[in-house]
């Protein structure tokens, strides 16, 4: 009788544990679909759908930055690269960052001291070509500016992203010709160390197989 009894509990249980999954499932009929059909039928641009502290790729204004690197001295991958000249008049001749190799951890975004640097909730940066990513936010020397508190709400700041967009390749690829020279000039750097490479690996085979036959000669 006992065995039974549990044998008609089980059926019990089985049949709740399928209703509920199944109210959850059927309560999405009734709903209006969520759906996303990106990128070409979407209410509003996903951009202005996202978080408003979303890391997506990075910004610099330079109107805000004081040259002091630490976001170059910060980030673990070294993906920014900052020139200032020194001096009475100080002026920021460089600042690269690689979105090729940036992860997006918010590192230097925490430590500039006035905001100049932060991530935007731009994300669309897909090119064919990845010395595209790498982009150049001066394009001529700038003075470095005053220390600004990024905390500071009576800062007017250009809009998030303004001055991302205005710099990342369009649809034809179309650059500034600085930034041309400087992605041609990484590809023939890129071009030479693989050249070397290649070349060390082909002489160390060589070298393993004039090892060989020495050795097979004195046996």
């Amino acid at each position: 009788m006992g065995a039974i009894r549990e044998y008609f509990a089980a059926i019990g249980r089985t049949v709740k544990s399928l209703s509920d999954g199944l109210a959850v499932t059927g309560s999405y009929l009734l709903r209006k679909p969520v759906t996303l059909q990106y990128p070409d039928r979407t209410v509003k641009p996903i951009v202005a759908m996202l978080p408003e502290r979303s890391r997506g790729l990075l910004e610099v204004d330079l109107e805000f930055c004081t040259g002091c690197g630490l976001c170059e001295r910060t980030c673990p991958l070294k993906c920014i690269k900052i020139e200032v000249s020194k001096g009475k008049d100080r002026q920021i001749n460089k600042f690269d960052i690689d979105f090729g190799l940036c992860m997006h951890c918010g590192f230097c975004e925490e430590c500039c001291p006035t905001g100049a640097i932060h991530h935007t909730r731009e994300f669309e940066g897909g090119t064919y070509n990845i010395d595209n990513l790498l982009l150049h936010f001066v394009e001529q020397s700038v003075p470095v500016a005053k220390m600004v508190k990024k905390e500071d709400a009576n800062v007017k700041r250009p809009p998030s992203g303004s001055v991302l967009r205005r710099l990342m390749p369009n649809a034809k690829g179309q650059r500034s010709a600085k930034q041309i020279a400087a992605s041609q000039t990484i590809m023939v750097q890129r071009q030479a160390v693989n050249t070397a490479s290649t070349e060390n690996n082909a002489s160390n085979v060589l070298n393993s197989g004039a090892d060989a036959g020495d050795d097979r000669g004195k046996a």
